[in-house]
């Protein structure tokens, strides 16, 4: 898939050069207490160690719209570590700023904010990591500002994205410049602790199978990340024996889907798969897929993958939202053992007062663990840092256990970090089953 990105990176290279100027190789020059980022983008930076901070970690996710929820989660769990470890990692004292890409407008993250966050990590040499970002479309766009940035580039850790091309080329799936584009240092600085759109492809498809579903129409919503998980779930469902009776788009600015959906019905699907985000007018195409189709329980059933798993899915959708599935990356919290249930019992009760956890929590804290752990390590400088992230080993973690392989993608994986929730709409988000998919419907979303 192309980005319409071009002009948005060409200035963030401008603002990289620029930054090369100003600051020479980067790194801690000693000079006391970090410059915070802009605060029209980021908190003040939020530090409760002894003396001043020498370094800055950044989130970089979206503080408005639909995912707000998750989101400010994954800050507090960012907040939690960090308070564990007394803002520490080990002789480096680390303060925080969180950061939003989102904007009021749009409701989501914004080309233009990821691209604007971007430039200014890479000019600020005390922001030594970044943690994020939730969309991958938005990590399309600071991975290669990031990648450049002085010291030898910025080390980031994603605790959500999930579209393959941004480590890999899967064919049919990516664009024949992917990933290469996003590196053009030529070393690879971006890690993370999601798996990518292969396993939630297979995992929908194995569950469709066990629906009873034998033909399947997939729809996208033309950004990167619902085309990338489009494509892996039509491959894995063809691999288990469902017949993919159509592929296209969905227009985010339609007033209304009934057409397409009576198109839909002519090829005679008993069931649907939206592969996209809730923001891009996704409650009107449920309303819709049940006002024609009939309801999600029914004749055609309805599957939605990460970017329609969230409470605002069912109270936006409403009724129409019964009886749906939708997956997600993880373990339901009521299924977490050791490390992750012993975070999670402590965090909810620092943090949450009461308010349910959000499974992506603990993929944050993940993120934050493995990134300190690798500032711990390193010499204090970007390159090094991004060198221990690549070697982490993470034994019995949050997620359970897992390296990285050179692309940054979890492997040799145990745990959290390669099951898939899937979860039925009721007034609520309630799980159906948890599903680890089979390796050869893994690698046949990912093939050719």
């Amino acid at each position: 898939m192309t980005f319409k990105r071009n002009g948005v990176f060409l200035a963030g290279l401008f603002v990289v050069a620029l930054a090369l100027v100003a600051t020479g190789c980067g790194g801690d020059d000693g000079g006391g207490a970090p410059e915070a980022l802009p605060s029209s983008s980021c908190t003040q930076i939020e530090y409760e160690g002894e003396g001043d901070a020498e370094y800055i970690i950044t989130s970089d996710l979206p503080l408005q719209g639909a995912n707000r929820t998750q989101t400010l989660q994954i800050n507090d769990a960012i907040r939690y570590v960090l308070q564990q470890r007394d803002y520490q990692a080990g002789d480096y004292a680390i303060g925080f700023q969180a950061c939003d890409d989102a904007t009021a407008q749009a409701a989501k993250w914004d080309s233009g904010k990821c691209s604007q966050n971007a430039n200014a990590y890479a000019a600020n040499d005390k922001v030594i990591g970044v943690i994020g970002t939730f969309n991958s479309g938005c990590a399309a766009i600071i991975i290669p500002v990031l990648n450049q940035a002085p010291d030898g580039g910025i080390p980031m850790i994603s605790p959500a994205n999930t579209y393959p091309c941004l480590t890999v080329n899967l064919p049919g799936g990516c664009d024949s410049t992917e990933p290469d584009k996003y590196y053009p240092s030529g070393t690879r600085n971006y890690a993370r602790v999601a798996p990518a759109d292969d396993y939630q492809g297979a995992a929908v498809a194995e569950f469709m199978k066990a629906q009873g579903v034998t033909k399947v129409y997939i729809l996208n919503d033309k950004e990167a990340y619902g085309l990338g998980v489009a494509t892996t779930t039509r491959k894995a469902a063809e691999h288990v024996g469902i017949e993919v009776v159509g592929f296209a788009a969905w227009d985010p600015k339609a007033a209304s889907y009934e057409s397409l959906f009576r198109k839909i019905e002519g090829t005679g699907a008993d069931a649907v798969f939206l592969g996209g985000l809730i923001d891009e007018n996704g409650a009107q195409l449920i309303k819709d897929k049940v006002a024609v189709l009939g309801p999600n329980d029914g004749d055609v059933k309805l599957f939605a993958p990460d970017g329609f798993t969230l409470q605002q899915t069912i109270d936006d959708a409403g009724p129409a939202s019964k009886g749906m599935f939708m997956s997600v990356a993880g373990v339901p919290v009521d299924e977490f053992q050791g490390a992750a249930k012993e975070f999670a019992d402590a965090f909810a009760e620092e943090f949450l007062k009461g308010r349910p956890i959000d499974p992506y929590s603990i993929y944050g804290a993940q993120a934050a663990e493995i990134l300190l752990d690798a500032i711990e390590s390193s010499d204090g400088t970007r390159a090094d840092v991004i060198a221990k992230l690549f070697e982490t080993e993470v034994t019995d973690g949050l997620l359970g256990s897992f390296t990285f392989n050179e692309n940054g993608d979890p492997q040799d994986a145990e745990g959290a970090v390669v099951g898939f929730t899937i979860y039925v709409a009721t007034d609520k988000l309630t799980t159906e089953e948890v599903i680890s998919p089979d390796a050869a419907t893994v690698e046949a979303a990912g093939a050719a």
